[in-house]
């Protein structure tokens, strides 16, 4: 594999060929100099050609999976909430919030999947997702669709034009904290975006205008704007959004009323709001996050990214619907997610020990945080 071998004559110097999780000491120069490298790093073709050919029968989604998945999940989610909410036994509710999180978390995480699968071969599930997870939880699918196809675009991954990408590793340190509590303040801000913002919006052309652009993404670049959606998309729009500014009126007017009890509404509120900040953990070691903002070579943007695959188990319950696999989700964005265990098998089994895709295999969830911790804090001092 040639060009395997011109990989790694441009990455050794930066340390990218050993497993990064097993470095015990990094200076800020070694992740400038990784940052530097990284837009160096060419194409590995023969890894992308084995990607294609050996993947070719996984792209269909199986309805039975997905279906049975995210219902079961929805529903053990909706169960444990309402354990949470009407048991007297604290340690009975404590334990059912938790299932409940986690079922939550992972029914959410079929957002992803609505944005990547063609939905002729899925019909109804973008319908689906919507009525009982998207607009419950306040994160109907507009606001990924349309957003986070820019993240796989060739030329936008890692640049200011990503709305899903900081350069977290080259920030200060305080930067990793801020990105975790904004998350535990999501549910609140969305309840206000749709019961207040979003009404008022259509009064105000230029409050519309900010909603649209600012207020209508699932992204963590502040520096990204959306443009407002066209033809089918809009109308997609135009109807969750709807659905979620009523379902958040709704949640307001019950509390003010009295008619939904208000510690009932706070244990909601708790439990989305630790759906997301677990989501937010997930997010923040699925990349490297060592892109300094320049485009990148596919091969380079595969680096950059985390698979964490079995034998770990933890990786399935915090990386759930396939996003344990998320280096390898960049070469295959369209492969469904109960495919990517058996494309990685494959891939393994067939590409030589130094091919350029054992590079992007993690351990777990810990030494990830450690090493981004790490580079921030060497680059702050």
């Amino acid at each position: 594999m040639i060009t395997v071998v011109k990989i790694e004559s441009h990455v050794n110097d930066v340390s990218l060929t050993s497993h990064p999780q097993a470095q015990d000491s990094i200076s800020g120069a070694d992740v400038t100099a990784r940052a530097a490298a990284l837009k160096r790093v060419p194409d590995d073709k023969a890894m992308l050609r084995a990607v294609a050919e050996l993947t070719r029968d996984l792209g269909a989604p199986n309805p039975r999976i997905f279906w049975s998945d995210f219902l079961g999940s929805a529903f053990l989610g909706y169960a444990g909430l309402a354990v949470a909410i009407f048991s007297g036994n604290i340690w009975l509710q404590c334990a059912a919030a938790l299932v409940s999180v986690l079922a939550l978390y992972r029914a959410g995480g079929f957002i992803h999947e609505v944005t990547h699968v063609k939905h002729s071969a899925l019909p109804g599930f973008r319908f689906g997702f919507n009525a009982v997870i998207g607009v419950p939880l306040l994160v109907p699918s507009y606001m990924y669709e349309g957003i986070h196809n820019l993240h796989h675009a060739r030329t936008r991954y890692g640049t200011d034009q990503d709305p899903e990408y900081l350069p977290l590793a080259l920030m200060k340190p305080w930067t990793l904290p801020l990105f975790i509590v904004v998350s535990l303040l999501a549910p609140i801000a969305l309840l206000f975006r749709n019961a207040v913002l979003a009404p008022l919006s259509l009064f105000i052309p230029s409050l519309r205008k900010i909603v649209v652009e600012r207020y209508s993404g699932l992204a963590i670049n502040p520096a990204f704007r959306r443009r407002p959606a066209e033809g089918e998309a809009r109308r997609n729009w135009i109807i969750q959004e709807t659905a979620a500014s009523a379902w958040s009126i709704v949640l307001f007017a019950g509390v003010f009323s009295g008619f939904i009890p208000l510690n009932a509404f706070l244990i909601f509120l708790a439990i989305v709001s630790s759906v997301a900040v677990l989501n937010q953990v997930r997010t923040l070691v699925a990349h490297l996050w060592e892109n300094d903002g320049e485009p990148l070579s596919v091969t380079a943007q595969f680096l950059d990214s985390v698979n964490v695959p079995p034998p770990g188990v933890l990786a399935s319950i915090w990386a759930p619907v396939g996003l344990r696999y998320h280096a390898l989700h960049h070469l295959l964005p369209s492969v469904p997610y109960h495919a990517l265990g058996e494309a990685h098998r494959r891939l393994t089994a067939q590409l030589a020990p130094d091919s350029a895709y054992h590079r992007a295999n993690y351990d777990g969830l810990a030494g990830l945080v450690t090493r981004l911790t790490r580079s921030t804090f060497v680059r702050g001092a």
